[in-house]
Formats: C-alpha cells, sequence, structure tokens
C-alpha cells in the first residue's frame, strides 16, 4: 500500500499513470468549488495541458464553504495530488493521478490571499463549479434574485468577501485600479446560458458596491458559456476501499467517474486561454445546441428516472435502466418529448446521443445513485425539465412523460424513504400535502414553473397522471405513458 504524495509516485503499480510535469507550475487557472466533478472533468483536461508543455495554465483550486476544509486538509496532506478511477462501460478501470490543481486556498483562512491570487497577473481565467443554484438567479425572470445568506452578507460588505461573487468583485476591483486586465469568468454548472448567468450575478452584485465598476465588467469580461458531461458519482468510502485493494493507492479522497467525458466551450476570453482543442475540448462559436442537448436529455433524463425509480424501490441509476417498464420511459421520454424541442447540433447525431446516454446510464460499475440525482430537485426539475415542458405546450404538443415525472415527484414526499435535500424542501411538502385533497396544488410553486402553474393543459395532465400513479404504480404507469407514446409522429434531429 502506498500513501500518495509527490515522493511516493514512483512506488507506484505501474498500472497507475501519473504526472510527469513538474509541480511547481504558475496558476493560470483559479477554480471556485473543487469537488468530485471538477476534479474528474475540467482539472483532467488541465492535467493533459501540463502534460502537453503548456505550464502556464495550472489551477489553484480556492473553497469558501465550510465543509470546503476537508478538501483543503487532504490536498495539503498529499501535495495536492489525488486519483481519477474512470470506469469504462463493460466495468474495466483505469487510474491516473492528476496533478493539475498545484494549490488550494480555504478562503476563510486568509480573505485577502485570495483577493491577491485572483488579482496576480498569472491568473487570466477564474473559473467556477459553484451549482445551479449558487447563481442567485431566477430562472422566471432571469433576475439576480440571491437567497445564499453569504451572497446577502456580501452586498453589504466585502470587507472581508464571504462569497464567491464577494471575492470576484473585490479582485476585479483591485485589478482595474492597477490597471490589468480582467480575467475571463468561466462556468463549468449545469446552465442554460451559464455565462450570461454568471455575467447577470456578478454585474448585478457589482453593482450594489460600485455602480462604475459594473459596467467595467459588463464591457470587458469575458463570460464564455460551456457545456460539461462526465457522470461523477459522489466518494464513497467504497471507492477508496476499491482503489486500495484494486491499485494500491492509499487516497483519502479519489474521485471514480464514468470513462465518457464532453466539454464544449465558448470562444470567448479576456485575456487569451490555453490550447484546450488540443486536449479534446470542442471550442466553438455557439455552445447553446449543446447546451440543449445535454441538459434536456442527460440532466432531465436523471429527474424522469429517479422519482419513479425510486417509488419503485430502486436505489441506482443502473436498476432503473434494468427494469423493463421504466427503462422504456426513460428512452421514450427523450426521444418523444425531449429530443423533438431540440434545433440541429453541428457534428451530433442525437438518435446516436440517445442510443449513447442508455448505454452510461445502464452501466452497472459506476454504481450512481437515484438520491444523488434528486439533491436539489427544485432547481433542477426547472432548470433540465421545465424548459422541454414550456416548448412542449407552446407547441399544442403532449406533455404526458413530464406529467407522470411530476406526480411522482409530488409522491416521493409521501412515500419515499431517501432524503429530499432541497433548500425547498419544507415549502415541497406542504404542497404535496395540499395535492392529496386539490391534486395540481403541488403546482402552486411559482418558482419552479412559472407562469405554467395555472395552465390548463399542465394541469389537466398533471391530475390525469396522479391517477395513472395511483392506479397502475410507478412501474405500470410508466409502461403505460411509453405505449400509448409509441405510435405519435417523432423528430429526431
Amino acid at each position: 500500500m502506498t500513501e500518495l504524495r509527490r515522493d511516493t509516485l514512483a512506488e507506484l503499480s505501474p498500472t497507475v499513470s501519473v504526472p510527469t510535469y513538474r509541480a511547481e507550475r504558475p496558476c493560470g487557472i483559479v477554480h471556485f468549488g473543487v469537488g468530485g466533478f471538477h476534479r474528474a472533468h475540467q482539472a483532467m483536461y488541465v492535467d493533459r495541458l501540463l502534460a502537453a508543455g503548456h505550464g502556464d495554465w495550472a489551477e489553484c483550486g480556492v473553497g469558501v464553504l465550510p465543509g470546503d476544509a476537508r478538501m483543503r486538509d487532504v490536498l495539503r496532506a498529499q501535495d495536492n495530488l489525488y486519483t481519477l478511477v474512470t470506469v469504462d462501460p463493460d466495468g474495466r478501470r483505469n487510474a491516473r493521478v492528476v496533478g493539475s490543481i498545484t494549490r488550494y486556498v480555504f478562503a476563510p483562512d486568509d480573505p485577502r490571499a485570495v483577493i491577491e491570487l485572483l488579482a496576480s497577473p498569472t491568473t487570466r481565467i477564474v473559473s467556477l463549479t459553484i451549482t445551479e443554484a449558487g447563481y442567485g438567479v431566477d430562472d422566471t425572470t432571469g433576475e439576480f434574485d440571491p437567497r445564499d445568506d453569504d451572497v446577502l452578507h456580501d452586498l453589504t460588505s466585502i470587507s472581508p468577501p464571504t462569497s464567491v461573487f464577494g471575492y470576484l468583485t473585490a479582485a476585479l476591483a483591485l485589478r482595474r485600479s492597477r490597471g490589468m486586465a480582467p480575467f475571463t469568468v468561466m462556468s463549468c454548472d449545469n446552465i442554460t446560458h451559464n455565462g450570461s448567468v454568471a455575467r447577470t450575478a456578478l454585474t448585478s452584485f457589482a453593482w450594489h458596491h460600485d455602480p462604475e465598476l459594473a459596467s467595467w465588467i459588463d464591457e470587458n469580461v469575458a463570460f464564455p458559456s460551456s457545456m460539461v458531461d462526465r457522470i461523477t458519482p459522489a466518494t464513497t468510502p467504497g471507492v477508496v476501499d476499491d482503489l486500495r485493494v484494486e491499485f494500491g493507492v492509499e487516497d483519502e479522497w479519489p474521485v471514480r467517474s464514468e470513462s465518457f467525458a464532453q466539454w464544449v466551450l465558448e470562444d470567448s476570453f479576456s485575456d487569451g486561454r490555453p490550447p484546450f482543442e488540443d486536449v479534446g475540448v470542442q471550442v466553438v462559436d455557439d455552445v447553446l445546441p449543446y447546451e440543449h442537448m445535454k441538459l434536456r436529455l442527460l440532466n432531465a433524463s436523471h429527474q424522469v428516472m429517479s422519482y419513479l425509480g425510486v417509488l419503485a424501490g430502486h436505489t441506482h441509476v443502473h436498476d432503473v435502466m434494468a427494469d423493463p417498464e421504466l427503462s422504456a420511459f426513460v428512452e421514450s421520454y427523450m426521444r418523444r418529448e425531449a429530443a423533438p424541442t431540440l434545433g440541429p447540433v453541428p457534428g451530433i447525431d442525437v438518435s446516436e446521443y440517445i442510443d449513447q446516454l442508455q448505454e452510461r446510464f445502464s452501466s452497472s460499475a459506476l454504481r450512481d445513485t437515484l438520491e444523488r440525482q434528486i439533491v436539489d430537485a427544485s432547481t433542477r426539475m426547472a432548470k433540465f425539465v421545465v424548459p422541454v415542458l414550456r416548448d412542449r405546450l407552446s407547441h399544442n404538443q403532449s406533455i404526458d412523460h413530464i406529467a407522470l415525472v411530476l406526480a411522482a415527484w409530488c409522491d416521493v414526499y409521501d412515500r419515499a424513504s431517501v432524503p429530499m435535500v432541497d433548500s425547498d424542501a419544507d415549502h415541497l411538502r406542504r404542497l404535496s400535502w395540499a395535492d392529496h385533497d386539490n391534486p395540481g396544488a403541488f403546482l402552486d410553486n411559482r418558482a419552479v414553473f412559472g407562469e405554467l402553474a395555472t395552465s390548463p393543459r399542465l394541469r389537466g395532465a398533471y391530475q390525469r397522471a396522479k391517477r395513472l400513479l395511483q392506479d397502475l404504480g410507478p412501474r405500470g404507469a410508466a409502461g403505460a405513458v411509453a405505449i400509448a407514446s409509441a405510435g405519435e409522429r417523432t423528430r429526431v434531429s
């Protein structure tokens, strides 16, 4: 057994690939939100950049939340190294020690040091994985409407900051005063128009402190949109144990993901960028078609399968895909409700992409849980499923799949054994209780459904789905909807 550190890399098994570039690299990218997904995705691409000799683009990670202290401690003990294990659909595993995060700063330890890091001339890109809910931009209005306590605190004072947007604002003010070019703000969260959302959040936040600074940010800072894709379950003790047994690596916080990875990135940067296209990133002029495809098919399908899957007693994503009625329902949703809302996606055959998603979802080796998929469900449903719903309603098309998903989402608050981790959980629970006596009351959630909450067509479809779910159960209802939709005219671009 080998503890993971720089001085033990040579002792690792030949089955584990290791970085050969030097650890001392300037941080061209500062990243907020170093979690499992970031370490499996962007940090992996940056690892490829450094291995190819592009040494000015190492990453510095920053944590602002109390829970980020553990990442600080683990990375410090392991010389900022961690192991990425990727799993092929057939179960074959590959292990790589990633060294692209050459420094990690826990912001509460030294807020001023973080501001100076962001203001450093070497920092040219600041990237974000702060979750869909972290931007404080209302899905319905598109306006900045923060609810996070740290952001609300920082709207009053950023001396010192406590939130991501507080740090970005303070650092950009400092760069402006020093006559420096601004860094790029690169969102890597699962949000349509994530670059525009990041722009709205940051400029609106900065306006509360300095309207002139906000205008300077809006005019000078690039906010490229991106589409990111790699299924990455949370690291469990089993992942740690498997790495120890199979590869002989003692790593306190490895990350395991599927082998598939995709990153589509808009070519818009304030102060240069590395040659991302040389390491597998699709650099394009317009990310939107890829965003729609991924969010409405992959991310929405996780919501589509999870509530019915939980009600049916399943634990993992692959369990749902092994259930004939539920897997048929997931495929039917993708082909008959979601795919027809997409425009052409350059270089992608959407029907083949759906086939690929089914294969990825079916991998039992990844052991991705339904419980993980339903965290912050109200935010995920609003961003992934409701856009499809809105599109279908506007074209007077069937919404039977989505209606059944909404009915199942309501029912999990009564019948599910898994915890419903959601900032709006108490409100959703009250709506689900009201739905007993007044079917459709669950839709009275403007934060999720906006103006669609009063749609007669949505109410009618939901009430029919509710009855179907009560009469046939989750499997029977899902199978009935899939069969009923099989003869409908379908367009898959």
